[in-house]
């Protein structure tokens, strides 16, 4: 009988006998790219793209140091800590089959809330080629609606008065790339890895926003020198559970604190433009391409506005997981209407891709019984999701007289979803969303008013005075409150 082993590098040797660690020499790595928002998607993404650059290459010079500046990261720091930066990635096949190894291409991992000087150093280092984020939506500071800079935020003003006590991404980049061009070193490249159309451009538009206000100077060279390129990246990756945790211990004797769990499927297309280098990520399945805008719209409008169509309907109807819905006809049929009769026709055109055969992956895709990703995840900050994945497909098929049927009732839904907060069994439904209260506060008017929830201008801009998606709206908000009954309501749209 296997002892059961504490993950760590120490470790390996013995654990090497049970499931695949990294075979390269960790200990000579230098971080070359800084990651900005350690979270599942992160390690079962690009951190699984670095390790399999570096299990094929002797290039000692793109490992990653993880940085957390919220203090909610202070968990995972500990658990880097104590497991030397290495975790376990579990991915799910659809067969029940689970293929486990050991990723080593994060070298170490950064608090900036309590030490930001260290952070600030670190991205300053010569060695640092790239700083990389997932930041969530949230992170960008900006009006989904204007698209500006949100300059009233808090923590920005704190900046702008105390430029060496950083607390947001702009604070750190500002001051990080302030040491780099003082030290004449050429700037690291800003690559966006968040789930936001055109997220390179955003992430240059938000930074040269913010300096243009600390350092005009500064901004001017940013802006000439500094490259941001675009991303679309995809890896479904549901929240670790205890499940997983247990199963490792269980079937490998292998004691990992916060092992990720994700879907076989992954892809990352890159816009091909660097400041100083770059790995040579297309040696291991990554597309580099000279446009990445009409790849990152497929995405956002099929697979995430479809995991948010499942989400809220499901969630009202009283599901927990994403494959529960697809276990029904009736969600099935309604999420291929969604995506072919209001996602498809305002897409552009995608070279090298098959819009049928991508929408049939993504139905396999949420219907993997093995990942289990919870409505309560999917759901989550909606409102910072809804107004880059659904809402603008309305927009764009309101203007040119195409369907909105399936995107209104989702919206509709959410109404619902974030008056009562139950599903159509009288079950409490998990909301998590940094705005639930504002929500809740419009939503719960539409007793009175039934087209207060769209009036927050700054979700969904001026929808509420399109006289077409109003009268729709309305009619399916009254029959959701009447009998709550959201599959009777998607089979009236087939």
């Amino acid at each position: 009988m296997k002892n059961t082993l504490a993950l760590n590098q120490k470790n390996l040797v013995e654990i090497e006998d049970r499931i695949s660690v990294p075979t390269f020499d960790r200990s000579v790595l230098k971080a070359g790219i800084i990651h900005i928002g350690v979270g599942g998607f992160h390690r079962a993404h690009q951190a699984v793209y670095t390790h399999k650059l570096l299990e094929q290459s002797n290039s000692q010079k793109w490992g990653i140091c993880g940085v957390g500046l919220r203090e909610g990261d202070t968990k995972m720091a500990e658990v880097f800590k104590q497991q030397d930066n290495l975790y376990t990635l579990m991915v799910k096949h659809p067969n029940g089959k689970t293929a486990s190894q050991i990723i080593g291409s994060i070298i170490d991992f950064k608090l900036g809330f309590n030490n930001p000087e260290a952070v600030i150093e670190l991205m300053a280092h010569s060695d640092t080629k790239i700083v990389s984020l997932t930041i969530t939506e949230g992170g960008y500071n900006f009006n989904p609606v204007t698209g500006n800079f949100d300059f009233e935020n808090p923590d920005i003003q704190h900046e702008l008065k105390f430029p060496d006590e950083p607390k947001t991404i702009y604070g750190f980049l500002t001051a990080a790339l302030k040491k780099r061009r003082d030290a004449k070193l050429p700037p690291f490249t800003i690559m966006s890895c968040d789930n936001i159309e055109h997220n390179g451009d955003m992430a240059r538009n938000m930074l040269l926003s913010f300096v243009k206000k600390q350092d005009a100077h500064l901004a001017s060279w940013i802006e000439s020198e500094v490259c941001f390129p675009n991303s679309m990246v995809d890896r479904i990756t549901p929240v670790t559970t205890k499940a997983a945790i247990t199963y490792l211990e269980k079937t490998h004797e292998i004691k990992d604190e916060w092992p990720v769990t994700c879907e076989p499927f992954m892809q990352w297309i890159v816009e091909d433009k660097f400041s100083n280098g770059r790995p040579e990520f297309e040696k291991v399945g990554v597309q580099f391409v000279s446009d990445v805008k009409p790849y990152e719209k497929m995405k956002l409008r099929l697979l995430n506005a479809g995991h948010s169509v499942l989400g809220i309907l499901g969630a009202v109807q009283g599901f927990q997981t994403i494959n529960e819905c697809m276990e029904d006809d009736i969600f099935v049929t309604c999420l291929r209407r969604f995506m072919d009769k209001e996602a498809t026709p305002i897409l552009d055109e995608v070279k090298g891709i098959d819009l049928k055969s991508y929408k049939d992956s993504l139905e396999e895709r949420f219907a993997n019984p093995t990942i289990k990703d919870s409505l309560s995840r999917i759901c989550s900050e909606s409102a910072a999701k809804l107004p880059k994945f659904l809402i603008p497909t309305i927009h764009e098929n309101l203007a040119i007289h195409g369907n909105i049927e399936f995107a209104t009732l989702v919206i509709a839904a959410w109404c619902y979803y974030s008056d009562k907060g139950i599903d159509k069994n009288g079950q409490s439904i998990e909301i998590v969303d940094a705005m639930r209260s504002e929500l809740h506060q419009a939503a719960k008017k539409t007793k009175t008013d039934p087209l207060a929830f769209i009036k927050q201008e700054s979700l969904f801009g001026n929808l509420v005075k399109n006289e077409r998606f109003t009268t729709l709206y309305t009619a399916m908000l009254r029959q959701i409150y009447e009998d709550q009954n959201i599959k009777k309501h998607m089979v009236n749209l087939l």
